[in-house]
């Protein structure tokens, strides 16, 4: 039981999740012009389509709407990734899903941190999708040896950042000025830095290598490269961007647009070509790009069988499009997603029937007036209107769209063809722990949500 003095890990998370909201903010005004227009596009569908405003009245999703965003980081050692896993536990957040990303050309390995219980979610569902650079696959001995030793010159974390987080862990919580103070020191680790720590020749040698490379080594910290709000249509924002002077990615990644939204999909801006300065130059004389807009719709969470159906269709539509989606082919891209995709069950009813979808169990009034209910079974109180179900939101990524994310942002001479496997126990053993399956999640929530109904009714 927590200390009535200690603030919840919950709120600390919430309000890290906006103080990253405003500085951002500041330094990234696009990312302010992108806020807005998911502002307006939200409003406008809660206003036209009755149905998704009752929808997420019903499951709370309506409260965490403007809350609702992820930010991304790409760390370059297990020292930075474990002692980040740590600051996120003061948060609430805990490691969940492993994303190899070397099949699509990028160096890196990924989890997502984040709250894993549905009441945690509801107050503030902030995610990071965080990245580990993987050095071993920087080919030139010489180079990854210069990677290393620049990377374990440099200290990520304020002191009393560390502080705070060995008395959270010590102490079991934080009191209120302390989860103040926590905040602020640890916004400090994803702030962006103007200068970078190599000089101009050695940045052009990592990003000869990998553009990513180069921005995970080059700096004094990972600087979050961007931060994602939440639509209620992507479709609608994606249209709207070039107005807003905001030149969207030609493809939105994930599933094609359906009545019934699936997993995750996602669209960005290109990255900000940014003014820095290198030690070998007396002042801002460089430039980088890392920091880009994305933004984000969310869907049903699916199950192992559905996950494997939607990967199955995605798998056929890319091999029959034979190429990386891109601006010359986005409209073949497109049709051949929609095309592929109608084999997937575009009701939810048949999502839920066909067990390709997680929900979440309601009692109805009807539910709670009825007398003798023990004879039937969950599609009976279904049936007979005694419950009602909603889907499970996705709260977790997608590899196959992280990847395209990143290469839009990077460039396609950045496609590198890294012929290697994952390594998941490499990077656990960095971080410290297992990695949560995500999927094992969204059935425990769907396991409360009929076990609490099943309590309601007599």
């Amino acid at each position: 039981m927590s200390h009535p003095n200690f603030v919840s890990p919950d709120l600390i998370r919430q309000r890290f999740s906006k103080a990253m909201s405003d500085m951002y903010r500041e330094e990234v005004p696009l990312y302010g012009a992108l806020m807005e227009l998911v502002e307006q596009t939200n409003r406008h569908v809660l206003d036209s389509d009755p149905q998704i405003a009752r929808q997420l009245n019903s499951t709370g999703e309506i409260e965490r709407l403007d809350l609702e965003r992820h930010g991304a980081i790409r760390v370059g050692t297990a020292g930075e990734l474990a002692t980040l896993a740590r600051l996120f536990a003061v948060m609430g957040m805990q490691p969940v899903g492993y994303y190899d990303l070397t099949p699509a050309g990028v160096p890196v390995h990924s989890t997502a941190f984040r709250a894993v219980h549905e009441a945690s979610l509801q107050v503030s569902p902030f995610r990071v999708f965080t990245s580990l650079l993987r050095l071993e696959l920087i080919e030139d001995p010489a180079l990854r040896a210069f990677a290393q030793s620049v990377l374990d010159q440099r200290q990520i974390f304020t002191p009393t950042a560390l502080a705070l987080i060995e008395r959270a862990e010590t102490e079991g919580g934080l009191t209120e000025q302390e989860a103040r103070d926590f905040v602020e020191q640890a916004l400090e680790t994803f702030r962006w830095h103007h200068s970078a720590t190599v000089t101009a020749e050695q940045y052009q040698k990592l990003s000869a290598q990998h553009r990513l490379i180069a921005d995970v080594v080059a700096f004094k910290g990972p600087h979050i490269n961007h931060l994602t709000p939440r639509t209620l249509d992507i479709d609608i924002v994606q249209a709207q961007m070039p107005a807003h002077g905001i030149t969207p990615k030609a493809v939105i990644e994930g599933p094609p647009r359906r009545q019934c939204l699936i997993l995750l999909r996602q669209t960005s801006f290109k990255a900000l070509d940014e003014p820095i300065a290198f030690t070998d130059q007396a002042e801002t004389r460089g430039s980088h790009s890392a920091r880009f807009g994305e933004i984000e719709q969310r869907g049903a969470a699916l199950t192992p069988k559905g996950r494997a159906l939607y990967d199955r269709l995605l798998n056929a539509a890319r091999d029959e499009l034979n190429d990386f989606p891109n601006e010359a082919n986005a409209a073949r891209y497109n049709a051949l997603m929609t095309q592929h995709f109608g084999e997937f069950p575009d009701t939810y009813d048949g999502m839920r029937r066909e067990e390709l979808a997680y929900f979440r169990y309601f009692v109805t009034d009807k539910g709670l007036a009825a007398d003798e209910l023990k004879s039937l079974t969950l599609d009976d109180l279904l049936s007979g209107g005694y419950l009602r179900v909603e889907p499970l939101v996705y709260e977790d990524f997608l590899p196959v769209s992280a990847a395209g994310i990143f290469q839009s942002n990077l460039g396609d001479a950045a496609q590198v063809n890294y012929g290697v496997h994952s390594n998941r126990q490499a990077f656990e053993q960095a971080l410290g722990r297992s990695t949560i399956d995500e999927l094992g999640l969204y059935a425990e929530t769907q396991r409360r949500s009929i076990e609490a109904c099943f309590a309601a009714l007599k």
